[in-house]
């Protein structure tokens, strides 16, 4: 293995931007991952950035699987079909109907 190889990067320590609960998006900094602990605002947080994960969805949005691009809206702290403002995160792996308040989502681990 080459010398200069660190780690593999899909989970990484960063500082919670707000406290965050185990299992809850967050944006930090440019990159959006899933807190794997509780964190109070600032500490340092083990998050992970690529998965599939059940996450807080905004309502009124229905989602196809597969096919619908998945947003995080930072000020809601939930996913989203709207890209204007957003962070692109991943796509959807279920489909879901528009009233639901969690939805499954394939997180790519892209930063924006």
């Amino acid at each position: 293995m080459a010398r200069n190889f660190i780690q593999p990067g899909e989970t990484i320590t960063v500082l919670a931007p707000y406290p965050v609960a185990s299992g809850a998006g967050l944006l930090s900094g440019v990159i959006f991952a899933v807190a794997l602990a509780n964190a109070a605002q600032s500490a340092p947080v083990e998050a992970r950035r690529v998965g599939v994960w059940d996450l807080a969805k905004a309502t009124g949005q229905a989602w196809v699987a597969d096919t619908t691009k998945l947003y995080w809206d930072n000020t809601a702290r939930n996913v989203t079909t709207a890209a204007s403002g957003n962070t692109f995160i991943g796509v959807a792996r279920q489909s879901q109907a528009a009233g639901d308040v969690v939805g499954r989502v394939l997180l790519t681990g892209q930063v924006a």
